[in-house]
């Protein structure tokens, strides 16, 4: 069999159960790097793409984003690469590095030709995944490679939004929704310094939140509380995928605020006019960050000590895994340990 054979889990129709899969990758592109896969996280855009909730899966589908590993083969025009050092791969695998996002250090939104690592692209549910070189991040010593793998999705899609809106310790930072993204956002801020208020559903959680580094629990449920919180915030980050009541966390922010969109709700977004010019606040998004982004928060994450708090499955038992994410009590993410 040849080294190009990657041997994986895919899924073959929406709704159908992950089945051992085999397929030749062929010969590695000149710019792409090989990697060994360890661990990779499991991911609710995983979910996404295997039932199709996008209307934009291609099957057989190989998910997995999240990806820790070791550089196994590297292509003849990529530098700064050795054989056996370990890296992480996230949600994307490749962008065209010439139109002006890309050349202005914003390839993660690529206009060009690009692709996300499960978006017409084998991911991270195999033994080997390939990327272009610049979207494989050296991974820190100081990471634990079992657990560092949410830092690549969950963990830039927050971290990128403090850099964008450059919050200091002195802001005043909510996290709506601690799950996957938001318990990662409450470590992270605590590192950074700022003061930190986690806007949680699940009262019986607030010890475990102030132990993750929230100063302030408030129950997202009680709308006298919600409105005590007005003019306090100078970002609030959003995780959640629901309906909220809008026009009350916006004012919670303070002059110059942002409601960042991180989780994507069904329906739109409804803010008054009024509510965004009396007090010159915003409301923004984004989704994943750059290579550069992704070097920084590794970075950052190894000198601050910051894990996500994760469960590990073997990847033989990936449909069990993804049964115990769907179920919704995972504490708070899942990681696949490779065993081919």
């Amino acid at each position: 069999m040849s080294n190009n054979t990657i041997h994986a889990y895919a899924v073959k129709k929406a709704g159908e159960k992950l089945v051992p899969y085999q397929f030749d990758a062929g010969e590695l592109a000149p710019q792409h790097v090989e990697i060994k896969v360890e661990y990779c996280g499991l991911c609710h855009s995983d979910v996404a793409m295997i039932h199709n909730d996008w209307g934009m899966s291609q099957y057989p589908l190989v998910a997995g984003h999240e990806v820790i590993g070791r550089v196994v083969q590297i292509g003849s025009q990529v530098q700064g690469f050795e054989i056996g050092q370990r890296v992480g791969l996230g949600w994307m695998s490749e962008s065209c590095q010439s139109c002006n996002p890309c050349i202005t250090g914003q390839q993660a939104y690529c206009t060009g030709e690009n692709k996300p690592t499960i978006i017409g692209h084998a991911g991270g549910f195999a033994d080997k995944v390939r990327a272009q070189a610049q979207w494989v991040i050296p991974l820190p010593e100081d990471l634990d490679p079992e657990s560092a793998g949410p830092l690549l999705c969950g963990g830039i899609t927050v971290f990128d939004p403090l850099v964008q809106h450059k919050i200091q310790a002195t802001h005043h930072v909510g996290v709506i929704g601690i799950g996957g993204l938001g318990h990662i956002a409450l470590k992270l801020l605590k590192a950074w310094g700022c003061e930190v208020t986690a806007f949680s559903s699940s009262s019986n959680k607030t010890d475990e939140l102030k132990a993750m580094g929230a100063d302030h629990v408030v129950n997202s449920r009680d709308s006298e509380e919600l409105k005590k919180q007005a003019g306090k915030f100078d970002l609030i980050l959003s995780t959640v995928n629901v309906k909220l009541d809008w026009s009350t966390y916006i004012s919670a922010l303070a002059p110059h605020g942002q409601f960042h969109v991180l989780g994507v709700p069904l329906e739109p977004i409804g803010v008054s006019a009024g509510a965004l010019i009396n007090g010159a606040r915003s409301v923004t998004g984004s989704s994943t960050g750059s290579p550069a982004a992704l070097r920084e928060l590794l970075k950052f994450a190894g000198r601050k000590n910051i894990a996500p708090q994760v469960e590990v499955f073997p990847m033989s038992q990936i449909n069990e895994a993804l049964a115990h994410l769907e179920s919704g009590k995972v504490r708070y993410r899942v990681v696949l340990k490779a065993d081919f």
